[in-house]
């Protein structure tokens, strides 16, 4: 029988004690900002970090489209948070939703009623889709900020085509093959050139009633021109890529009213199947969380070291936060502008909480302006320098994929591109019955 005195042997893991007095970190979000928060805070010694998410996976949102549009399948710009952050021990992370968060008490409330106490809070929650006060639209122009979200498009764009192969009525074949793209944003951009690229190159051959070359793909902006944040000079190049690709832009056209069957522009109806929207955002709602006042759009204020304003040891970052560059101008909600927020703020909060040290203020050092339009052609803006076409289609190639979280997944989506622009087919054009049923639901509204 082993001697219970016997300190020669190894003593019992004395971790859970010392992780009670170690300071606790929660971060809620494993976005882009909230993930490189939590991986510059990742092993620090004296530091234990929570971090929660609803989802399992941290999300590439800037290849969404292409899930939508066929070109990448889902797990392609996916990777699971825990993967990411599994060689640090002091990271735990938790599947939950919060809801509220109690100041007084120092804890964040989750949706099935549980708590999680906290010495440094960390709001990295994005943002969501904003229909400008009509919610009524979302169930039949949805936008793209999830998984779910570009399986749904993914499969309204392809039911589309195959109910126009079934039909016999020639103005039920033009409405089912006609796509409105709201927003001449980077993400309507994109997305109106990659239907285009489907339709006219994957999907040219093979059916037989339809002619998937003639679908009628239009964007909807309600600005004088698109990508109104790039240089003139690069939203007309835009302008003529797309129309190239048959996409027919229509500038100065807000949009009135969108239903089931289409979308009324300028007093002017438009049958449609298949509405995306992809014209505004909303700031999820962490400020209400906190129980404080917002920017338009529910944005929370921060200063210089992304502190919210009037909190102690609350900060926030991403698109959830309205912060703002040297020159007053607000930062805008783009993953660099996250990413480096994120990195900048767990060093900020090392510094802080580990050295005593107080953090100079957050500087966003612009990557670029990126915008892709389609095969060969993108839009590239970056302090004075400014590219088109095919170079700019590279550098917003070889961005993205260094962006991508894995090194496995940086492999295959660089092989999938390079099929894809090979042969002009791509490798994700399925319908789950689930998201046909979804979908004829739909039909059926």
């Amino acid at each position: 029988m082993a001697d219970p005195t016997d300190r020669s042997r190894t003593p019992p893991d004395p971790a859970p004690a010392q992780a009670d007095r170690d300071h606790h970190v929660v971060i809620v979000g494993g976005g882009f900002g909230g993930l490189a928060v939590a991986q510059e805070l990742g092993s620090v010694a004296g530091l234990r970090v929570t971090l929660l998410d609803r989802r399992n996976h941290h999300l590439f949102q800037p290849l969404l489209y292409q899930v939508a549009t066929a070109v990448l399948s889902p797990g392609e710009v996916a990777e699971p948070i825990r993967r990411i952050v599994s060689r640090h021990r002091n990271i735990r992370v938790l599947l939950a939703e919060v809801n509220g968060v109690d100041r007084a008490e120092r804890r964040v409330r989750l949706r099935d009623g549980g708590a999680i106490a906290y010495d440094t809070l960390v709001i990295a929650t994005g943002a969501t889709h904003s229909y400008f006060g009509h919610a009524d639209w979302a169930r039949h122009a949805p936008g793209l900020k999830t998984l779910d979200d570009a399986r749904a498009i993914r499969a309204r764009v392809l039911l589309a085509f195959e109910r126009a192969e079934r039909t016999s009525d020639p103005a039920e074949r033009e409405r089912l093959t006609t796509f409105a793209v709201v927003g001449g944003g980077p993400t309507g951009v994109e997305m109106a050139g990659a239907i285009a690229g489907l339709s006219r190159q994957a999907l040219a051959r093979d059916f037989r009633a339809v002619d998937p070359t003639r679908a009628r793909i239009l964007l909807i902006e309600a600005a004088p021109r698109i990508l109104g944040t790039f240089p003139e000079h690069l939203s007309a190049y835009a302008t003529k890529a797309l129309e190239r690709l048959g996409v027919t832009v229509m500038t100065l056209s807000p949009v009135e009213a969108i239903d089931e069957v289409g979308v009324t522009v300028r007093g002017s109806r438009i049958p449609a199947a298949t509405m995306v929207w992809g014209a505004g955002v909303q700031a999820s709602p962490a400020g209400q969380w906190l129980g404080i006042a917002t920017e338009r759009g529910g944005h929370i204020r921060v200063g210089p070291d992304l502190a919210v304003e009037g909190l102690r040891d609350v900060y926030a970052l991403g698109d959830v936060a309205m912060a703002r560059a040297e020159d007053g101008s607000a930062l805008p909600g783009l993953a660099q502008v996250a990413h480096q927020q994120g990195h900048y703020l767990g060093k900020a909060l090392r510094a802080r909480l580990v050295a005593g040290q107080r953090p100079a203020p957050f500087r966003f050092r612009s990557r670029g302006n990126l915008a892709v339009i389609g095969r060969n052609s993108a839009v590239v803006q970056w302090d004075g320098l400014s590219l088109k076409g095919f170079p700019a289609w590279l550098v917003w190639g070889i961005a993205h994929v260094y962006l991508l979280v894995g090194f496995q997944n940086r492999l295959v989506v660089t092989l999938r591109w390079l099929w894809a622009y090979v042969t002009y087919q791509r490798g994700a054009r399925l319908i789950s019955e689930r998201e046909e049923a979804a979908a004829a639901l739909h039909q059926q509204a």
